[in-house]
């Protein structure tokens, strides 16, 4: 009984910041979860399939199934087997419903039963994989009872021959692949992602690439035998990428824009997302290239899925994790530490725009939208599903699978982030000018001790923003621009520092930390703005100057900083003082989300 109380209060104390992950609604699996993705049926049920097994990863009695949901992923009916978990690997679902109802479920499936292949060696011991879920034959199924029940006969689905497949140790006869990718509905067939694999070796896939299968008469034809197939893009090689980039090029994620052109987005090695449209239907693509920030930045990210959805209001959401860069594409082991830091998922929206050879996406700067409060664990695999005007994310951490609901009002910011230029008011708690001293107002707390029968630690997840606007005559490190600390630490510092930067430092007189802005943003002789978010739900501090999310640059891999989880307070000084540079400084006793920074910023002094 005590146990069951303790986990009652710690559920409702995480329930304050929806964006802990332990907050979600948890989907059924035998221990092993893997995309968790979701279709809306008919009959207004949610049909959600994942990858399972009572194993790990690619071991033995990996196997599809399915569950129903009639209250958002709040409850699941029992889960019904698509494949048996005593067969060959099937592996790596995704789902398409077509208009007259039917649910198809496409997936990889070991039907030769093969038990190992060829691989580099090292790293694998005498050059033999034993790994075969990525692996033998791209197959389906389908429900015509909205996945209550799946088709007793599987079917094939024949790939095309690229240059990928006849360069690998089989020469094609035997094929690489899996996939991630949603399938979708584009002006009358239906189209399926593929990944397409060249070896086994360290990182797993040592070369990838994307390619659709694309079915002209699925729509309308009802039996599975006579469904046609064509692997695109026209020529033998697949959606690689940019130009000068690494060999990996996977997990396409594709969206419809309104003019009808598809847009790709896909990981890579290189340290950032690459992206490629099509103006004929995926038969040919744009040259690959970087993502970027609408305002040009390159955007970071890890070997890790990152995908994009067009949502029914016709704008898009992005799932990444915002960092990388060179530090990923110059590492050594680059293939292998791609994979780490998934935590947290930032978000960023996107809205259309016209481009020089067609529609094209503006990406809004990022927020934080989901995290748990381990840094090493990992949350991947999304799927973004809309209901009754409201928007859910499912994830899985590859043992748990959850769906999320989003907050609106963070979606509704990134969308129109591209013209806020009004300053939030809530929760401001003190505004001040520069050169003088203020009564410190009362800063939340961070942590405390509980009043729970264990007395252990409460995690308040509380947040604290700091919006300054000063003009400094030099950028030498040491020059005060607020803080309250004590001689013995206790308080907060934020000062100019090495490489023309700022840094603030939090203490409670037990426990230090302190986090910085990217060099060189310090412009003497300038009006300029910065606002210093220390969020205490993930426990990141993260820095907008004049504008801009830091996320690193060259400089380092991580623009955002995580500070000690057990930092009790900032109480320092009764007072604030603020530096001679200062215009105006203000506190809130809340974060300020990316968007509403960049709006402060806009509105001026």
């Amino acid at each position: 009984m005590r146990l069951f109380i303790l986990l009652c209060v710690s559920a409702a104390l995480l329930a304050a910041d929806t964006r802990h992950i332990a907050t979600g609604r948890d989907i059924p699996n035998e221990g092993y979860a893997d995309q968790p993705y979701i279709v809306k049926t008919d009959d207004g049920a949610w049909l959600c399939v994942i990858t399972t097994g009572t194993g790990r990863e690619g071991q033995a009695g990996q196997h599809v199934v399915s569950m129903r949901s009639t209250d958002q992923g709040r409850t699941w009916g029992p889960p019904v087997d698509v494949e048996p978990a005593t067969g060959p690997e099937a592996s790596y679902a995704v789902l398409l419903k077509i208009p007259s109802g039917r649910v198809y479920v496409f997936y990889n499936h070991n039907t030769d039963n093969i038990r190992q292949v060829i691989g580099d060696n090292p790293p694998y011991k005498d050059g033999v994989v034993t790994r075969v879920d990525s692996l033998g034959h791209f197959v389906f199924k389908y429900s015509d009872d909205h996945g209550r029940s799946w088709s007793a006969k599987r079917y094939g689905i024949p790939q095309r021959m690229f240059e990928i497949d006849r360069a690998n140790v089989y020469q094609g006869k035997l094929k690489f692949f899996w996939n991630v990718g949603k399938a979708f509905i584009h002006e009358g067939a239906g189209y399926v992602p593929l990944h397409k694999v060249g070896g086994f070796g360290e990182g797993f896939f040592t070369s990838s690439e994307g390619v659709l299968l694309r079915s002209a008469n699925i729509l309308t034809e009802r039996d599975p035998e006579r469904l046609t197939w064509e692997t695109l893009p026209d020529g033998e090689r697949g959606i690689r990428a940019p130009a000068g980039g690494g060999p990996i090029a996977e997990e396409q994620s594709f969206s419809i824009l309104s003019d009808g052109s598809l847009f790709c987005v896909f990981r890579t090695i290189d340290g950032h997302p690459a992206f490629t449209y099509s103006r004929d239907g995926g038969r040919t693509w744009e040259p690959s290239e970087y993502m970027r920030f609408d305002d040009g930045r390159l955007m970071k990210h890890p070997r890790a899925a990152n995908f994009a959805w067009r949502c029914e209001n016709g704008k898009f959401l992005y799932w990444f994790h915002n960092h990388g860069g060179r530090f990923i594409r110059e590492h050594p082991r680059r293939r292998s530490i791609a994979y780490d830091d998934r935590n947290p998922v930032w978000l960023a929206g996107g809205v259309e725009a016209d481009g020089p050879r067609g529609r094209v996406i503006r990406w809004s700067q990022p927020e934080i939208a989901l995290y748990d409060d381990d840094p090493v664990i990992r949350m991947s695999y999304p799927d973004l599903v809309e209901d009754d005007g409201r928007y859910y994310v499912a994830e899985t951490q590859k043992d748990i699978g959850r769906v999320h609901e989003l907050d609106p009002g963070l979606l509704e910011g990134l969308w129109n982030q591209f013209e806020a230029k009004s300053a939030p008011r809530g929760g401001l708690v003190l505004e001040a000018g520069g050169g003088a001293k203020f009564p410190a107002p009362p800063f939340p707390a961070l942590v405390r001790r509980s009043n729970r029968m264990d007395h252990a630690t409460e995690d308040l997840r509380a947040g604290i923003a700091f919006e300054l606007w000063f003009n400094l005559a030099s950028s030498a490190p040491g020059q005060l621009l607020a803080g309250n600390q004590t001689a013995d630490s206790r308080g907060l510092l934020i000062q100019t520092t090495e490489r023309n930067s700022i840094e603030i430092v939090l203490g409670d007189g037990r426990t230090e930390s302190r986090w910085r802005s990217d060099p060189d943003v310090v412009k003497p002789g300038q009006l300029q703005h910065c606002v210093i978010v220390v969020d205490g739900g993930p426990k990141i501090i993260s820095f907008v100057t004049d504008g801009v999310l830091n996320d690193g640059g060259d400089a380092r891999q991580f623009g955002w900083g995580r500070y000690n989880p057990n930092l009790k307070s900032l109480e320092g000084e009764s007072h604030v003082v603020t530096g001679a540079a200062v215009r105006r400084l203000r506190i809130y006793n809340r974060i300020l989300r990316t968007s509403e920074a960049i709006a402060a910023f806009r509105e001026g002094l």
